[in-house]
């Protein structure tokens, strides 16, 4: 009977002592888990951060500076039109109807004032010549006639009516010559080069400007009168901007300013103008008023109504400003990167070396440890934090900032390489994520 007391007694505390184990192991487990959690909470409960090692930062190319100080000027950006004035645009037209015979522009072409572009012939213009002659012939008649009626009537010889109708026969050629000496003129001839038996068929077609030719619309041996235009004339000395702006921004523009603008469809070349007329009335329904401005230098390449996207400047400013390239644009939102940490990765080796000087075989254990974390960390050279801003002026590479969030007087951010960070960081949250 003792002997089954004794050997209950035991299982029993076996049983005890089994129980006590299991309970300590699974609390060791279990603070181990949430020790390991709260270490992965702490590495990643800042998805605004991310870290370079040096020779990542040195191999991508970042740069770091600080906010600057910059004397900007601010613009306003807006589109327009090139306009040639009416007074530089000229439509060549005949004022005799006839067949063209000669024609001697074409498209792209310079052509002075005065310059014939076309010839046209005609029957009646040799009719129109011929009667002036023949005027020039009766009135050297009439004028004889006049002579002679005067030396009768003043010996009493001749009546006095007779030199009136003479006097009134001679005004009249004189007004009959002058009509047909001026339709002649406008025909291009001087009536004073016309002799018998040299009369002119062909009419020449002169230009009216100075310009360029745009476009002719006849050929050899089209029909033209008055209606029927020949070629097209601009003048692209006087090309101007056409600049809608709205009323908003109306006050902030005045006479002189200058403006920088490029082709909508090409880009790549600047062009300067100077503006030197404000609209006072809206354009259609629209709030936008139209402000002219002269293209100054180089005009080679622009064209009557080409679209075109210019730069105003405006007043000069002092501002904070940091390189353009320092800014990077997420989910819709602008943003800097500056330095919260420069000396983790310094700290880590530290770390590492302490640990190294332990002689026993468990400290020997964490230092083989302590080496792989440092060779699998790295990247713990320069910790970079992202901070929302606003822009505002950009001139000569820099760009004015506002901050939406305070950060330490005399801070360093990336000026070079901000792309870089931001895509590690934004791949880093999404690899978390999952």
């Amino acid at each position: 009977m003792s002997r089954k007391i004794i050997i209950v007694t035991l299982c029993a505390g076996a049983l005890w002592l089994t129980a006590c184990s299991g309970s300590g192991n699974g609390a060791t487990e279990k603070e181990a888990q949430a020790s390991g959690e709260a270490g992965h909470k702490e590495e990643h409960e800042n998805p605004n951060t991310v870290t370079f090692s040096q020779n990542q930062i040195n191999s991508i190319g970042i740069r770091i500076g600080g906010i600057e100080t910059k004397q900007l000027t601010s613009s306003l950006k807006t589109n327009g039109t090139l306009r040639v004035p009416n007074q530089n645009k000229a439509t060549v037209n005949s004022l005799y109807s006839g067949v063209i015979r000669t024609l001697l522009v074409q498209p792209g072409n310079t052509v002075n004032k005065g310059q014939v572009i076309a010839t046209i012939s005609n029957p009646s213009f040799v009719q129109s010549q011929s009667e002036y002659l023949s005027v020039m012939t009766r009135l050297k008649l009439a004028e004889q006639e006049v002579t002679r009626q005067r030396e009768l009537t003043a010996g009493n010889a001749g009546a006095l009516k007779n030199l009136q109708a003479a006097e009134t026969a001679f005004k009249t050629l004189q007004t009959e010559k002058s009509t047909l000496g001026q339709q002649i003129r406008m025909m291009g001839i001087n009536p004073e080069q016309l002799s018998n038996g040299k009369l002119i068929s062909s009419l020449s077609v002169l230009s009216p400007i100075s310009g360029v030719v745009s476009d002719v619309k006849v050929q050899i041996g089209s029909y033209v009168d008055l209606t029927s235009p020949i070629a097209d004339i601009v003048d692209n000395s006087q090309l101007h901007l056409d600049l809608f702006v709205y009323e908003k921004d109306l006050s902030k523009l005045r006479e002189g300013q200058t403006i920088h603008f490029t082709l909508t469809n090409n880009p790549g070349k600047e062009y300067d103008a100077e503006i030197f007329s404000l609209g006072s009335t809206f354009e259609g329904e629209s709030k936008a008023v139209t402000v002219h401005a002269k293209v100054k230098g180089d005009k080679a390449g622009l064209i009557d109504g080409m679209n075109i996207t210019a730069i105003i400047s405006l007043e000069k400013a002092t501002v904070q400003a940091i390189p353009t390239d320092a800014i990077v644009n997420y989910q819709g939102q602008d943003y800097i990167f500056f330095v919260t940490d420069e000396h983790a990765e310094d700290e880590h080796h530290q770390g590492a070396e302490s640990g190294h000087d332990h002689s026993s075989g468990e400290t020997h254990d964490h230092t083989e440890e302590g080496g792989k974390k440092a060779e699998s960390n790295h990247g713990t050279g320069m910790t970079f934090e992202k901070i929302p801003v606003v822009k505002g002026t950009t001139d000569i590479g820099y760009t004015e900032i506002t901050l939406l969030k305070e950060i330490p007087a005399g801070s360093k951010i990336v000026v070079k390489g901000a792309f870089f960070v931001l895509a590690k960081m934004t791949n880093a949250g999404e690899g978390h994520e999952h």
